[in-house]
């Protein structure tokens, strides 16, 4: 005989490799059949068991365990295993119990000499399923303990309990390289008083975070962010920090819906967590589905706004995606965000400047999108106080290009600002013309063409926000314009979902104002970040500059707020405006005549106009 081994040889030895666990976990399951059965029957003859009763327990036992055997590994061939000692491997196993039980009974009922009496297999299976579940669970908690963090992981308290913290709690304790190890909860809701999560007890509220940080000698808390007002995270910090703890955050759990928690996520708290406003984007539902397959243009990809389209576009599985800008720079961050890399080498990138009305319009042609997303535009108001022709070129002829090129497109998304109502600078003069242009090609084509206006985006290139960040890095005053300003202030995210919002729901010849809450008071905004530093920081007030507003307005003086269709979204109608007008402006006249016409603009009854009848869709 050849000694060799043979490929059947080691595809066996193979499979009983992969189903060790398995095998050895079904000899385990068939002693508890066996210890079930057989204490079931010695409790039914009260403790009298005769060596043949014995014997006759033990054979329909193992009988049962056999039949419980095949139909395990029939339906682990056939619909896989869940990980011992999880919930759904319990679920299935008092399934099997169950059958396995109910079939020996059925077997036996026939019998007028049953080997053992009819109700052994009911109790036996109970006491075999008991058995089978403790083993695993101490199985599962000694793996468990086996990952804990080392004991030199930092320490660590969790405040809030909700379902990103419980997924928080899960992933620590599970990472044996986890730098945190939590060793308590706390919470001020009555009802988790005395809660216990995966082994971790409530300790108490926001009152008791001294007390618990020196019971447990943790060195940092954990805020979970969901939910919580401003006042009550400002709260806990300070508290925290009294107690001599570090202060981190979890970020909200709606922006970690489309990937598990993970220990990264944890991070240091930012000013964006302590503004004071509802955060709104939680409860606007984006319809993915309207994206789905469908080829998307975004212009001004490589902006603030322009980037995150691209990202939360991604997701929704678009046909193609197009990304123009006129800044490669941009451009290559963009895609190093989306892919991790950046060749520049794909054909989803595409370098032009909208200016270029030629240019624009063999793009548009060559690639023919479905919707477009135009997001290009020049935006720092004060800058185009004193360049209004810049403005004229880029946001309105640049819009006019692009709106020329996108005749054939069924959707167009034009991104506008708060500073459109009832205007009085260069960018929002600039920017409500662009309105009441698409507005004009809504009534000419009747396309969804459509305008969204949000207020201030909170940490994009350029913005308040930003600007105080670096001077407190660079150790000069902080600069307020005026002790009384405010502004309408808007995460990233929100402002990204109310654009894909005004996909699903906006109609032609429209502007898509969100609900943002309250106005937001920049002097205290500086002064929260004042308190953030670790040396005292000076706050300037410089005086409001040409064309700034004390206090910004959501809707013109001739506009009302009419939501038929979502509470948070208004939809106000946009007079159209003839592009010829526009045409006409000469970017290089005097500038206070440009600003004079473009004021002109504004005011319906200052230009040629057209009545804009929404388009439906």
């Amino acid at each position: 005989m050849d000694p060799r081994p043979t490929a059947d040889d080691g595809h066996q030895r193979s499979w009983l490799t992969r189903h060790a666990a398995v095998l050895s976990l079904l000899t385990l399951d068939s002693a508890a059949w066996c210890g079930g059965f057989l204490g079931a029957a010695w409790t039914r003859f009260e403790f009298a068991l005769t060596r043949a009763g014995c014997v006759r327990t033990l054979a329909v036992a193992l009988a049962c365990a056999a039949l419980y055997s095949a139909a395990t590994l029939l339906r682990i061939r056939t619909r896989g295993r869940h990980p011992i000692g999880s919930a759904g491997e319990a679920r299935e196993l008092a399934t099997m119990v169950t059958v396995a039980a109910t079939v020996t009974l059925i077997g036996l009922l026939p019998w007028a000499a049953r080997p053992v009496p009819a109700t052994t297999p009911l109790v036996g299976g109970t006491v075999a399923f008991v058995a089978m579940a403790a083993g695993r669970a101490g199985w599962r908690a000694r793996q468990e303990r086996h990952r804990r963090p080392a004991r030199t992981a930092e320490r660590c308290l969790v405040y809030g309990v909700d379902a990103a913290s419980e997924r928080l709690v899960r992933v620590l304790l599970g990472d044996p390289r986890s730098r945190y190890l939590p060793v308590g909860l706390l919470d001020d809701s009555p009802e988790n008083r005395g809660l216990r999560l995966e082994g971790l007890r409530v300790l108490g509220g926001r009152e008791q975070i001294a007390a618990a940080v020196r019971a447990t000698r943790a060195r940092t808390v954990i805020f979970s962010m969901s939910g919580s007002e401003p006042e009550l995270l400002r709260d806990v910090r300070v508290r925290t920090l009294e107690a001599g703890a570090a202060f981190k955050v979890l970020p909200p759990v709606r922006d970690l819906l489309d990937r598990p928690v993970t220990v990264t996520d944890v991070r240091d708290m930012q000013i964006t967590d302590l503004l004071g406003r509802a955060q709104r984007v939680a409860e606007l539902t984006v319809e993915r589905a309207g994206l789905a397959g469908r080829r998307v243009l975004v212009t001004g990809a490589g902006g603030s706004i322009g980037s995150e389209l691209c990202r939360q576009i991604a997701r929704c599985d678009p046909g193609e995606l197009m990304m123009l800008d006129r800044d490669e720079s941009a451009l290559h961050a963009l895609q190093m965000s989306l892919h991790g890399r950046a060749l520049l080498d794909g054909p989803e990138l595409i370098l032009a400047d909208i200016r270029d009305a030629e240019g624009i319009a063999r793009i548009i042609a060559e690639r023919r999108p479905d919707v477009v997303f135009h997001a290009a535009a020049l935006k720092h108001l004060p800058l185009l106080e004193r360049h209004p022709g810049e403005a004229i070129k880029t946001n309105l002829l640049g819009t006019l290009n692009v709106l020329e090129a996108c005749r054939d497109v069924a959707e167009f998304v034009n991104i506008s600002t708060d500073k459109a109502a009832n205007p009085i600078s260069v960018l929002g003069y600039s920017k409500r013309v662009t309105e009441r242009l698409t507005a004009h090609y809504a009534d000419r084509l009747g396309g969804a063409y459509l305008s969204v206006r949000f207020g201030n985006v909170l940490s994009s290139r350029g913005s308040v926000l930003t600007a105080f960040q670096a001077q407190l890095r660079a150790g000069v005053p902080i600069t307020v314009t005026h002790p009384d300003v405010t502004r309408y202030f808007m995460t990233v995210q929100e402002a990204v979902h109310l654009v894909l919002q005004a996909a699903v729901i906006g109609r032609g010849g429209e502007a898509l104002v969100l609900d943002m809450g309250e106005p937001v008071r920049i002097a205290d905004v500086a002064r929260r970040l004042a308190a953030e530093a670790d040396r005292p920081v000076e706050i300037v007030f410089t005086g409001l500059r040409p064309g700034e507003k004390l206090h910004e307005d959501l809707f013109g003086a001739d506009e009302s707020d009419s939501r038929p269709l979502h509470p948070l979204i208004s939809h106000v109608p946009v007079p159209a405006l003839d592009p010829d007008e526009v045409r006409g402006l000469d970017p290089y006249a005097d500038p206070a005549e440009l600003v004079k016409r473009l004021a002109a603009f504004c005011e319906v009854s200052g230009a040629t106009t057209l009545t804009a009848v929404p388009g439906q869709r």
